[in-house]
Formats: C-alpha cells, structure tokens, sequence
C-alpha cells in the first residue's frame, strides 16, 4: 500500500477523532508516570473502570517517588477493586527501575522503556507516544483489530496477517508529527466504532476505505460505488457491517470463579483487611468449607503468591510484602 492510499485515512479518522474523542484524564497530561500507571490499569480493565481508580491511586501515590517509596503493601491495598493484582507490584517494580536506573527520569525512547521490568512493547510504545509524542507504531487488541479490517480484510480470511506485518502497517500508517493523535484516534475506533462483536460500520469514518467492510458489501451484492456514494439505505449499510469470525465470536474464557487466579484474588482480599492471619484463620476466609486436609493447597497457592511479589508466608503466618 502507498501513501495514497494512506492518506483518506488519515485524514477521515483525524477527523472523527477530533470531533468526538472522549475527555479522558490520561489525555490531559504528558507526565510518563501518570502515562504508565494509566496503561498498566488499563490492561484487562474497562474504562469506566479505571477512571476513579486511577484518580484514587495517583492521591495516594501522586509522584513517581511517592510510589518507588511506598510499601508494597500499601500499594497493593490501594488496588483493590481493579484485579489482577501483580499489575500492582510489576508497576512499583517499574518505578523503583526508573529511578535507580535512570535517575527518576523516565527514559525516552520504546527501546530503552522495554528495559524495564514488566514493560512489554505495547506499554514502551504508549509511553513513548503519549508522554514523549513520538511518531511510533504498536499493538493492543483495538489497535490490531482495526489495522486488520482496514488493510487486510475481514476477521475471518486466511491466512491472518501476523503481529509483525500489522506492525509495519501500523508504522507505515501513523502521520508525520502527529503520532499521539493518531494511535489515540485509532485506539478510540477500536473501543468505539470497529467493536470485536458488533462494529457499527455505518458510523465508521473510514468505512470507505476499509478492506473488511468492502469484502462484505461484495459478498452481500451491494457495490462499493454505490456504498461510497450513500445510493443504498443507512440500514442497509448496519446490514453490511463485517461480521466477526465464527471462531472469535465463539471462543469462552475458563470459568474464573472457583479457579486459582479467583481463590489467588480472595487471599490477597482478605490479607488487605488484616495485618496478617495465620493458615488456619485465613483458609476458610477463602473457602467456606475449608478444611485441615486444604492445608497444602493454601500454601500451594500462597507460595505462588509470594513468588509473584504478593504474599509473604512466615511458617503459618501470611501478610502482605
């Protein structure tokens, strides 16, 4: 693909965004540790979610060496109510890196940001682009799924594109100078417009220049002239939207009540309301009908607790780190 095929893209999407992007609290600021603790609270967990959360957090912890200082305890108390709990600790191990590492500065670059401990390509490429501005590609689910609609075709051709090759449309993609905006817009698509289940295509500004929604219309009779041109019915172009692949529509999580990563969650909530609790009182806080026989799977448990940086086991007794 060519600049100018590029180019409507752009500009249409640049658009819409600057029409109707949603007043987020991360966006008002290029401060990279209020970038990072937004991004890392934002994997796995839904907007509406994480906005009082992240409020809450940064009065508790409102400067990079305010969290690099605090007890892990103290931060992982402050987490509750956004799960995944380890984020809590790879986040002041993050911190912590960046000022022993590099004086409390954060470091500029997606490359160098990858050297720190839990930062993944997604999260150096966010903080580069969105507290440094730097014209950078990289890949989260919304970002994947519209680059994959727009330029190679709908979610179910084969064979799917690899990370790698979106990448590179991706980079091919983000205009000169204007890299924050672009991977905002195109990330608020993805949340917004281009849905994984059911993408309104109809309200899409780059409807007309998207290989998946053109490969439907084909496929349904309706001509991409006379999609462009508005000659068929607002409906008729809902009807059109391209549906998601069978296997993605289908595919389920693993139960999650009842499982480890849930009975990991009940431990680590109920060492937040106690200083510490001894095996025998804290098994049947977890499980109701806990018994002595349990005892071994607690400290199963416990112990990839305290591998993970969550949890200290002292003989009988566990707390928090």
């Amino acid at each position: 693909m060519s600049q100018t095929d590029f180019d409507p893209i752009q500009r249409a999407l640049l658009a819409w965004f600057s029409a109707n992007a949603r007043d987020l609290p991360w966006r008002r600021t290029r401060d990279p540790y209020r970038i990072l603790v937004s991004e890392i609270m934002l994997q796995q967990t839904p907007v509406d979610r994480v906005i009082p959360k992240y409020h809450a957090f940064l009065a508790s912890f409102p400067t990079l060496e305010a969290l690099a200082d605090a007890p892990a305890a103290e931060v992982i108390r402050i987490w509750a109510g956004l799960g995944y709990n380890r984020r809590a600790v790879n986040l002041q191990r993050a911190v912590r890196a960046v000022r022993e590492s590099y004086g409390g500065q954060f470091p500029p670059t997606a490359q160098m940001l990858q050297t720190l401990p839990g930062i993944g390509p997604y999260t150096a490429g966010a903080i580069a682009c969105f507290a440094f501005e730097h014209d950078v590609a990289f890949l989260d689910t919304n970002i994947r799924r519209v680059l994959r609609r727009a330029l190679v075709g709908p979610d179910d051709m084969e064979p799917r594109p690899s990370d790698r090759a979106l990448l590179a449309l991706g980079a091919a993609l983000v205009p000169l100078g204007q890299g924050w905006a672009w991977n905002q817009a195109i990330m608020e698509l993805g949340a917004l417009i281009c849905t994984a289940v059911a993408p309104t295509c109809r309200r899409c500004p780059i409807s007309p220049d998207c290989r998946a929604y053109a490969a439907r219309a084909a496929a349904d009779g309706v001509s991409l002239q006379a999609m462009v041109g508005g000659a068929i019915t607002g409906r008729a172009l809902g009807e059109i939207a391209p549906r998601p692949a069978k296997r993605v529509a289908e595919r389920k999580e693993a139960p999650y009540l009842g499982s480890r990563r849930w009975y990991r969650g009940k431990i680590i909530d109920a060492l937040r309301e106690h200083t510490s609790l001894p095996l025998s009182r804290l098994g049947p806080l977890v499980k109701p009908d806990y018994s002595e026989s349990d005892t071994a799977w607690l400290r199963d448990v416990i112990s990839g607790l305290a591998r993970d940086g969550l949890a200290v086991l002292d003989g009988d007794e566990v707390r928090l780190p």
